[in-house]
C-alpha cells in the first residue's frame, strides 16, 4: 500500500540543483555589481583628492611667489626713486642690476633649472626695518631706532627718503648683535665693501660719481636687501635666496611641477612678452608678471590610466609700477 504524503512533509522538502544554481548566479551578480561600485567610488575619490592637491600646490605656489614678485623693486619710501648704489660690485652679482626689481630667464638659461622651463629673479627692500632719528655722513654713521633693529655686520641695507635712495655695506659696528642703535656705512671692510661713504645720487650711476654728500634727514627708512630666485628642477619648483658672497640652499616649495612658462607686460604694450623679448634696459619698466605653472598629480588617476595635468595661470602686478 503506497504511502501518503502530508502537505507539511512536502513544503518542507530543499531547493532543486537548478534553483540553488540560479540563486547562486543572482548572489554573484549583486557581489559584482557592489564590488564595482565601490571599485569605481574609490577611484572617484582618488581622483577628486589628487586633484585638489594639484590645485592646493597652485594655490601655495602663486602665494609664495605672488609676495616676492609684488614688491620687485620696491622701498618703504615712494616709487620710481633714483638709487644711489655705492657697492663695489660687478655685473655678474644681484645688487649691481637692484633697479631692474626682477630679471626673466628663458628655457632654462638660469643654472640648475631645467631644460625648457622659465626662471625669475627678484630684489627688493624687506618690510621692516629701521627708521633714522640722525645722519652723520662726516663719520658715515646713521643712529636708527629701534634697538633692536636686526641688522648685521656685512648686511646689503637700503636707505630711502622721498628724493633719493642708497644702496650700501653696512661696514659696522661689527658686534652681533648691535645694540646702540648706529649704522656705520664706511668704506675699506666688507664683501663686496663701499667704493664710497657718500650716498648721493648722480648721473651717469657708477661707483665714480655715486658717492656724493648726502644727508639723510630724520624718518628716512633703512631696510635689508632680498632677493630670491625662482626655478623648476626635476619636477619641483624652488626658492632660492641671494646672498652677499652667492646664493643660499634652493628651498623646496612644491612638487609635481613639469614646467614653468613667464612672460612680461611693459607699458603700452598690448600683450604679454617672453623674456627674450624684453630689452635689457626695460627690465625696471615691466608693470605685470604672468606664470603659467603645469601641475601633475602624484597618483595615476586619470580616465587614460596616467597622472592628471592641469594648467594654472596667475597674473601679478608690481605694487610699486602700478599707477
Amino acid at each position: 500500500m503506497k504511502r501518503m504524503q502530508s502537505p507539511a512533509y512536502r513544503s518542507a522538502q530543499g531547493l532543486s540543483l537548478i534553483e540553488l544554481m540560479i540563486s547562486i548566479a543572482l548572489g554573484l551578480l549583486i557581489v559584482a555589481a557592489t564590488l564595482s561600485i565601490f571599485s569605481s567610488n574609490k577611484q572617484s575619490y582618488r581622483a577628486t583628492e589628487n586633484l585638489g592637491r594639484v590645485q592646493e600646490s597652485g594655490r601655495t605656489a602663486f602665494e609664495l611667489m605672488s609676495r616676492d614678485i609684488r614688491e620687485a623693486g620696491g622701498n618703504p619710501c615712494d616709487t620710481n626713486l633714483p638709487v644711489a648704489n655705492v657697492l663695489n660690485n660687478s655685473a655678474s652679482v644681484w645688487w649691481s642690476n637692484w633697479t631692474n626689481g626682477l630679471l626673466g630667464y628663458e628655457n632654462g638659461a638660469l643654472a640648475g633649472s631645467t631644460p625648457g622651463t622659465d626662471a625669475i629673479e627678484l630684489h627688493s627692500g624687506m618690510g621692516t626695518g629701521a627708521t633714522v632719528v640722525s645722519h652723520n655722513p662726516t663719520s658715515a654713521t646713521f643712529d636708527v631706532r629701534p634697538l633692536t633693529h636686526g641688522f648685521l655686520a656685512n648686511d646689503i641695507l637700503m636707505v630711502c627718503d622721498f628724493t633719493q635712495a642708497s644702496i650700501f655695506q653696512m661696514s659696522g659696528p661689527s658686534a652681533n648683535p648691535v645694540t646702540n642703535g648706529n649704522v656705520v656705512h664706511n668704506t675699506g671692510t666688507g664683501n663686496p665693501g663701499n667704493c664710497s661713504k657718500g650716498l648721493g645720487y648722480a648721473l651717469p650711476i657708477n661707483c665714480s660719481t655715486n658717492g656724493t654728500p648726502y644727508t639723510y634727514g630724520e624718518n628716512s627708512q633703512v631696510v635689508r636687501m632680498q632677493a630670491s630666485r625662482w626655478f623648476v628642477n626635476n619636477g619641483t619648483l624652488f626658492r632660492q635666496s641671494l646672498r652677499n658672497n652667492g646664493t643660499a640652499p634652493a628651498e623646496e616649495v612644491i612638487n609635481g611641477v613639469l614646467d614653468m612658462q613667464i612672460t612680461y607686460l611693459l607699458p603700452g604694450a598690448a600683450a604679454y612678452v617672453t623674456a627674450a623679448a624684453v630689452p635689457a634696459a626695460r627690465w625696471q619698466q615691466v608693470t605685470s608678471v604672468r606664470v603659467e605653472l603645469m601641475l601633475q598629480s602624484q597618483d595615476a588617476v586619470g580616465t587614460n590610466g596616467q597622472r592628471l595635468q592641469r594648467p594654472i595661470v596667475q597674473t601679478i602686478n608690481l605694487r610699486n609700477r602700478t599707477p
